[in-house]
């Protein structure tokens, strides 16, 4: 076994098939452990690990709204560790990590109740 394979097989789960199927706004992921998601758009959009997203400097930013029918223009490979999306709304800064896309799928439900629980305690709405 070469030191990649060894390296490979400790590492996380690995992609083995992404679908981005815009009429349904899902990204159906499956992985090499047997793992298969399927993770709205608007997931995505709302969990984006970019600095927009997250903050700057320590500040956490306002949850994203208005993101229920987002859209996604193309989807590009950043090296062998993660995409880019680009969103119809124009953002397109952050990088989805296998990891990432891993956690969204494994925890959808959690994070999108965490979210509108932010979103009812802070009483905003998640408008389209």
């Amino acid at each position: 076994m070469s030191a990649a394979q060894t390296i490979r097989s400790e590492a996380q789960p690995w992609p083995s098939d992404l679908v981005f199927e815009r009429a349904s706004k899902v990204l159906h992921i499956a992985f090499d452990d047997g793992a298969k998601f399927d993770i709205p758009f608007e997931l995505l959009r709302i969990e984006s690990p970019s600095a927009e997203n997250k903050g700057h400097g320590g500040q956490a930013p306002p949850p994203v709204t208005g993101k229920a029918n987002v859209g996604i223009v193309r989807v590009e490979p950043v090296g062998r560790y993660a995409v880019r999306i680009v969103f119809d709304d124009g953002h397109d800064t952050g990088l989805y990590s296998w990891d990432l896309l891993y956690d969204l799928g494994a925890n959808k439900d959690k994070h999108l109740r965490v979210y509108r629980e932010t979103l009812a305690q802070r009483a905003l709405r998640d408008e389209a």
